[in-house]
């Protein structure tokens, strides 16, 4: 079973900065998609940011601009650097590998608070 584990989450003042990691237990990051989702009490999940198998990125258009997403394959791990941070980025924030076409899998760490305050 893959595990993926977010860290680096926290309480940070509006236009501060934070950067987000994740870490997988295989090279799951290195074969198809890989993406940051973020849940705001009240809301559903929605996608931050993206990488696809090819590395095209996309990003949410509130955060464009702001949040760049990165992944270390080598590493196996993948970040989220976010900066100019609002309170509206208050949310908890999971990371997802997901791909497969033959074999589909969608992988989901724990998650990560970040609260921003004003």
């Amino acid at each position: 079973q893959v595990q993926l584990v977010e860290s680096g989450g926290g309480l940070v003042q509006a236009g501060g900065s934070l950067r987000l990691s994740c870490a997988a237990s295989t090279n799951i990051f290195s074969i198809g998609a890989v993406a940051w989702y973020r849940q705001a009490p009240g809301k559903q999940r929605e996608l931050v940011a993206r990488i696809a198998s090819g590395g095209t990125t996309i990003y949410a258009d509130s955060v464009k601009g702001r949040f760049t997403i990165s992944s270390d394959n080598a590493k196996n791990t993948m970040s989220l650097q976010m900066n100019s941070l609002k309170p509206e980025d208050t949310a908890v924030y999971y990371c997802n590998a997901h791909g497969g076409s033959a074999y589909p899998y969608n992988y989901w760490g724990q998650g990560t608070q970040v609260t921003v305050s004003s």
